[in-house]
């Protein structure tokens, strides 16, 4: 199973702060948990030394054992629950029998230095090869774990050793009975240190979402420009989105400037045109049409909006077009279905929205073999608009270049290789987009993604 990083930034980020508090929690429990087990190590040393001096102090110069001392001193001596001691002398031993024979550790701290002058019995000096204790591990044949102190001090006849040893358990205990707390303690704190790390987090990108907020607002027409007073981190980013915005503005006024030009240059060819047809009903109507068209643009260039407020239907200005588009290519006998719900709108004027609907429209049909299928459904804030005939298709690598306008891929027929090259810019215009990919079983689908209305 492959772990993957959250998308968003805010789940990176948390992601990030709580593997960080869950490492720094560990080791902060693996630490703690080291200083408690010396410590106890540590208190349950000095109970062995004082042992070991106790036991030390019954042996005499000649390495003889004064029994009778370590008797009366039993009851100090620690006995029983796993406690063990041991006196080993050239002439003998005394203590537990089922202490086993430890290897030698490392010195251990400092702590005790042989037996005391007064813990001495007679005027010999008595010393060993180490100063301080060794530290041994063992168990017995019992599997019984052991934490002993082993001391080695020489006498006129030869060296005696001194063990003292206690059950692991006595140490175990302890750090147990400490780090169930203990890990109760880290886990709250690490609850803690996760809330507050989202809680951070949540208010430290706060300004990015009213950012955001801000683009939208400029996408929907209710704004111009971001506002500019926001953390020092995201002024130079809001500075950079308002000369965007301010750039996109004075490219669209260029824009509509030319499309305004165009449409005075038109005016009086069609009018003398309308007045050479008006005989004829059908082409007159061909003529309003152009004229209004002609109309919207120019007043639309006046206006210097692309009408983002308003809200057109879908479904009755795609049966309109269909209903075109057949009388155009009737002797072809091109069936076309549309199947539009009848509650979808879109943030385009109408006008727009039939010159790119109109051009997907007949480019389909005049490609397809027997039958266009159009299609839209809203996907948030889109709605989604797909054209799609049975013809020859295009290949995908020619798929982008067939929107460039004067490109035309199949030269048979009329047509002069606009069509998909306007409606890619007034889809652009609106913020949507175009794409072309291949129907399945064959033909071309032409997708436009429209914004859709407010709701």
């Amino acid at each position: 199973m492959i772990l993957r990083a959250p998308r968003s930034m805010q789940g990176r980020l948390f992601a990030l702060s709580l593997l960080a508090t869950l490492v720094a929690l560990l080791i902060a429990a693996w630490g703690i948990a080291g200083v408690l087990e010396r410590f106890v190590i540590a208190g349950i040393d000095q109970r062995l030394d004082a042992e070991i001096a106790l036991l030390a102090s019954a042996v005499d110069g000649n390495g003889d054992i004064d029994r009778a001392r370590i008797e009366a001193r039993r009851g100090v001596l620690q006995s029983g629950g796993g406690w063990r001691w041991r006196i080993e002398t050239p002439r003998g031993a005394m203590g537990s029998a089922d202490l086993p024979t430890l290897p030698d550790g490392p010195p251990g701290p400092p702590g005790l230095h042989g037996p005391r002058e007064d813990q001495r019995d007679g005027p010999d000096v008595m010393g060993g090869p180490d100063r301080e204790p060794r530290a041994i591990d063992g168990q017995t044949e019992q599997g019984v774990r052991l934490h002993a102190r082993r001391y080695t001090i020489v006498t006129g006849s030869g060296p005696v050793t001194i063990t003292a040893a206690a059950p692991r358990r006595v140490i175990a205990r302890p750090i147990r009975d400490a780090i169930v707390p203990l890990l109760i303690v880290l886990a709250m704190l690490g609850i803690v240190l996760t809330v507050a790390a989202w809680v951070q987090l949540r208010l430290g990108l706060r300004p990015l979402r009213q950012l955001r907020d801000a683009v939208a607002a400029i996408r929907a027409g209710r704004v111009d420009r971001v506002d500019e007073d926001q953390p020092t981190e995201l002024q130079p980013l809001a500075a950079e989105l308002n000369a965007l915005a301010a750039d996109n503005e004075a490219a669209l006024a260029s824009a509509r400037m030319a499309a305004a030009n165009l449409a005075h240059a038109l005016k009086t060819p069609v009018a003398t045109l309308a007045l050479a047809v008006r005989d004829d009903p059908d082409r007159a109507r061909q003529v309003a049409r152009i004229d209004a068209t002609i109309r919207h643009h120019l007043g639309r260039a006046r206006d210097g909006h692309a009408g983002t407020r308003v809200a057109t239907p879908l479904a009755p200005a795609v049966a309109a077009l269909v209903h075109v588009v057949e009388r155009l290519h009737a002797d072809r006998h091109v069936t076309i279905d549309a199947a539009i719900p009848a509650d979808l709108a879109v943030r385009l004027d109408a006008h727009d929205l039939d010159e790119i609907v109109g051009n997907l429209i007949d480019n389909a049909a005049r490609h397809a073999e027997s039958a266009v299928r159009i299609v839209a459904a809203r996907e948030d804030r889109v709605v989604r608009l797909s054209v799609i005939d049975d013809g020859p298709g295009i290949a995908a690598a020619d798929r982008q270049r067939a929107t460039d306008p004067g490109v035309r891929l199949d030269e048979r027929g009329d047509g002069h290789g606009f069509g998909l090259a306007i409606v890619r810019d007034l889809v652009a215009l609106h913020g949507g987009t175009l794409s072309l990919d291949a129907a399945t079983g064959g033909g071309l689908v032409v997708t436009v993604n429209l914004p859709a209305a407010l709701s």
